[in-house]
Formats: C-alpha cells, sequence, structure tokens
C-alpha cells in the first residue's frame, strides 16, 4: 500500500531513541523528509546517518530542548531551512518522573507542563497556518496508556498527558476541514529504553527483581509480550499517511489488548 507520504517533510520530536526513532523510520522508508529532533547532537547525527538512504526522502536533524523559551520557533525554522514547509509533526517526548500524585509539589507540575505539553501546544499553533494554505496537514502526538486508564504511580504523565489529549480534540475539530487530520496514539508496554527504566524503577519500588516486573506486566497483556517500536512506528506512518485522511480527533491504541475499557 502506498500510504502518500513521498517528498512530504516531516518533524519527528523525541527521534533520537526509542518510539521517535521508529516513527522517524518508518517515514523515512515511505519516503517522506524527516526533522529529527532530540536534546543530543551527536545522538541525532547517528540516527540521521542511519536513516539516510532508507527512503527517497531526504533526512535533517535539530538539536533542542523543548523547555527552552523560542524552541517551538526554533523547530519550525530548522524544517524550512533544511527540509522545507512542514505538512506532519509527530509530538513525541519523554515521560516525567513517577511518582505519588497527591505528593507532587506545584513548582514540579509546571516545570513538566511548560516541558510536556506547552511547547506542543505552541509549536501546533506554528505549523498550522502553512498546513492550512496548502489544504494538506497531520498533527500526531504520542501520548499513553494512561490517558484512557491511569497508570498507578504516574500521576504527572496521566494529567499532563491528558491535557495533551483535551488540546489535540479540540484542535482536530478547528482544522479538519482544512484537510488537517488531528490525532493522539498511546501506546502499551513497547520494548524501549524508557519502558526498561520504568520497570527497573518498580522493581525497587517493590522489593522483587526487573524479570519479575516484566514477567507480571506480560502476564496483564492480553498478546502476551511488550510490543516492538517498529509495530509502533509503522502504526504512526499510517495515522499522518493520505490513506487515513478520514481519522482525527482520535486516540489510537497501539497496546496489546492491555487497556480493559472499550
Amino acid at each position: 500500500m502506498d500510504l502518500g507520504l513521498r517528498q512530504r517533510t516531516a518533524v519527528v520530536l523525541g527521534a533520537s531513541r526509542g518510539l521517535g526513532r521508529a516513527i522517524a523510520a518508518a517515514l523515512a522508508a515511505e519516503g517522506a523528509n524527516v526533522l529529527l529532533c532530540a536534546r543530543s547532537e551527536e545522538a541525532l547525527a547517528g540516527v540521521a546517518a542511519e536513516l539516510d538512504g532508507l527512503g527517497s526522502g531526504r533526512i535533517g536533524h535539530h538539536a533542542v530542548d523543548l523547555s527552552r523559551p523560542g524552541a517551538p520557533a526554533g523547530i519550525q525554522a530548522a524544517a524550512q531551512e533544511q527540509l522545507g514547509p512542514v505538512d506532519i509533526l509527530v509530538n513525541n517526548g519523554g515521560g516525567p518522573p513517577p511518582g505519588p500524585i497527591a505528593e507532587t509539589e506545584r513548582a514540579t507540575w509546571q516545570e513538566q507542563f511548560d516541558s510536556m505539553a506547552a511547547p506542543l501546544f505552541e509549536l501546533g499553533g506554528l505549523v498550522v497556518p502553512g498546513m492550512r494554505e496548502r489544504g494538506w496537514g497531520r498533527i500526531l502526538t504520542v501520548v499513553s496508556s494512561g490517558v484512557i486508564q491511569p497508570i498507578p504511580n504516574l500521576g504527572l504523565s496521566n494529567a499532563l498527558r491528558s491535557s495533551v489529549v483535551g488540546w489535540s480534540k479540540t484542535l482536530a475539530g478547528e482544522v479538519a476541514g482544512d484537510g488537517i487530520t488531528v490525532n493522539c496514539i498511546a501506546p502499551g508496554r513497547v520494548a524501549t529504553d524508557r519502558t526498561a527504566e520504568l520497570d527497573r524503577k518498580a522493581a525497587e519500588r517493590q522489593g522483587i527483581s526487573v524479570a519479575e516486573v516484566e514477567r507480571n506486566s506480560r502476564a496483564l497483556i492480553p498478546a502476551g509480550r511488550y510490543g516492538e517500536p517498529a509495530e509502533f512506528g509503522d502504526t504512526a506512518a499510517f495515522l499522518v499517511s493520505a490513506r487515513a485522511s478520514y481519522i482525527t480527533g482520535s486516540v489510537i491504541r497501539v497496546d496489546g489488548g492491555l487497556i480493559k475499557s472499550i
């Protein structure tokens, strides 16, 4: 199936590893031009070298810290300079520290909102006008299964990512008539460094081995395993493709059946 992504320009945040890298690889393989964004210049250069030549598109990269003022504008400028106007925006970022929500202090809430949510809202506002002019655009935000079924001990993530879902749903209604889709994609337990980190912390907290944490997690997943990053990346590539033009305002689960709610 041709996804219609050749020569479309995509910005992928958090592209140096994990889910972001998997999405970037899937888009590159489909022939999209991809701007890789993350904090580490060295890591981005390595991923860019790996993805270069994977498809017919060009690969660029831009080191950025989303919590810094002016970061969204810098991303848009880098995309324009290296690859052209942004057709596809993939919002993806690291998760906040785990912990009980009742013990989270105001300063931590503000710090994490300024890193996880506000920059995404601002960047979306910057790319939408150009998408409207061209009559085509895709905005996809990686959230978490916690926005559907809150995850214990991840209160910050559950709350802040839910605010991103509210933004996404609202924006979807505003721009659907302009040929722009806006969706969220919610991973379950996918085998990434972030998941491994959470498993290690859970093991420490519960006083058991990491292997036991993983075994307990797999027991809750009907598919009986953690997902592969490439499986997630392929789903994301479809959602930002020409083929998915009638899917908008949705939260798509990629979780092996983990989320129990309908």
